[in-house]
């Protein structure tokens, strides 16, 4: 076993089955093209900003996520993989004691480093290591000065952005408890970019909600309190586990869309303010400014986009609450919107918004997919990096999936850039015909 500053992209995932729901809903199993939950380490290595991330993987997951975050080949990143080579799957090594000594080696090359997460690319009974008491052994050994977690990232248990969910979920158990007797607490749940989270922050504390906490926090180390007085926002729609280990202590999550674009993020500030007794003139007059600033950027867009029709190809779960966005704002047509898994309990509100004439799937069969996609002919379609070179080279215009990921897309400043996402592929496409 062997240690690189390396990532990983395997396309390779595991749709979870869903719930029975009155909505038809086209559920796929079948050839997936999807990023495994490795990925979700390029964002959140940037996020906890104290936080290590120890893939224990293959050369191919390393070779892989080295070409998926190649731009930190300038710095000295937060994330490495410790290479199983064929004498560890053999049993030829004691692969605990090959882990034990990478990781007392990086700790030593870097006391920066005040949280270890050992991320499984594949299931223990594939590694042969069981990473869950390796972080339980480690931790006892390094703890005050470093907490030790564990989570899986593998490619067959998780989704592209069910890595972060993973991390997440592996936090909740280690996040102080809020007293019973204390005031109440919010805590915005779901990693976004340090700018979009400082603006949610004045914005709740112009509201009066001063108490407020965020997971991931900027220092893994630095984790906010939860107990049965912590009300809890989703900012991401693909934290199930996370919400049910945060629900496991207690919290208690406020409905609300997600903060995409004027009404989603209108609502969501809504609710928040409504759970914490804010009066709802006061909401209205924080969130004005914010609503007209995205009001007039997205009137720049609309035109461009109103009319025009758009699928779906499951990839990030962000698909639904995306799809609300573009049909209700901006005047987008729904074809199809597919996504992994279909959560529906956080997704009620953004279901109802849905029409019944749009084609709902959850999970992936790439070829009926594909074929759905050439008999539709949508004006664009948003997918993977994998399948949009093939359909542009059929004369279709795309949109990668993976954009919407990486980019600042919540709230109200944000808002026409997300509809500009959109508006550029399409863009392009109206000048290549001319």
């Amino acid at each position: 076993m062997t240690a690189a500053t390396l990532l990983d992209g395997c396309a390779a995932a595991q749709a979870r089955p869903a719930a029975d729901a009155p909505r038809p809903v086209l559920r796929e199993r079948g050839q997936r093209e999807v990023f495994c939950g490795l990925t979700g380490i390029i964002w959140l290595h940037r996020k906890m900003q104290d936080a290590f991330f120890l893939v224990v993987g293959s050369r191919t997951c390393a070779h892989l996520l080295q070409s998926a975050a190649g731009v930190m080949i300038f710095a000295e990143p937060r994330f490495a993989t410790a290479i199983m080579e064929e004498r560890d799957l053999a049993g030829m090594v004691d692969a605990q004691d090959e882990l034990d000594r990478v990781v007392n080696r990086l700790l030593e090359r870097r006391p920066d480093i005040k949280t270890l997460f050992l991320v499984g690319s594949c299931p223990s009974e594939v590694i042969k290591l069981d990473l869950a008491k390796a972080a339980q052994r480690l931790g006892a050994v390094h703890m005050p000065r470093v907490r030790i977690l564990n989570y899986s990232g593998s490619g067959i248990e998780t989704t592209f952005t069910q890595g972060e969910d993973a991390c997440l979920a592996a936090l909740v158990p280690v996040m102080p408890a809020l007293p019973a007797d204390a005031p109440a607490e919010l805590l915005i749940v779901g990693s976004l970019p340090d700018i979009v989270e400082d603006q949610f922050l004045r914005l709740f504390a112009d509201l009066g909600i001063t108490r407020v906490g965020c997971l991931p926090a900027r220092n893994a180390r630095d984790l906010p309190r939860v107990g049965p007085n912590t009300r809890y926002l989703l900012a991401q729609p693909f934290l199930g586990e996370t919400a049910m280990a945060l629900e496991g202590r207690g919290a208690t999550r406020i409905e609300a869309l997600f903060p995409f674009g004027v009404e989603g993020t209108s609502d969501w500030l809504r609710a928040a303010a409504s759970a914490f007794g804010i009066d709802p003139a006061l909401t209205e007059q924080v969130i004005a400014p914010g609503r007209e600033r995205a009001r007039i950027g997205l009137s720049k867009l609309r035109p461009q986009l109103a009319g025009r029709r758009i699928t779906f190809l499951p990839d990030s779960q962000l698909e639904v609450p995306l799809a609300r966005f573009l049909q209700d704002e901006m005047g987008m047509v729904l074809v199809e919107v597919g996504t992994p898994y279909l959560h529906r309990a956080h997704l009620a509100r953004e279901l109802e918004s849905l029409g019944a004439q749009v084609r709902l799937s959850e999970g992936q069969h790439v070829e009926r997919q594909l074929d759905r996609v050439r008999a539709d002919r949508p004006d664009i379609t948003v997918c993977g990096l994998g399948l949009a070179n093939p359909l542009e080279g059929e004369g279709l215009t795309t949109k990668w999936a993976i954009e919407l990921v990486f980019s600042p897309i919540h709230g109200f400043d944000q808002a026409a850039d997300l509809a500009e996402l959109f508006a550029r592929p399409l863009r392009r496409r109206d000048m290549l015909e001319i």
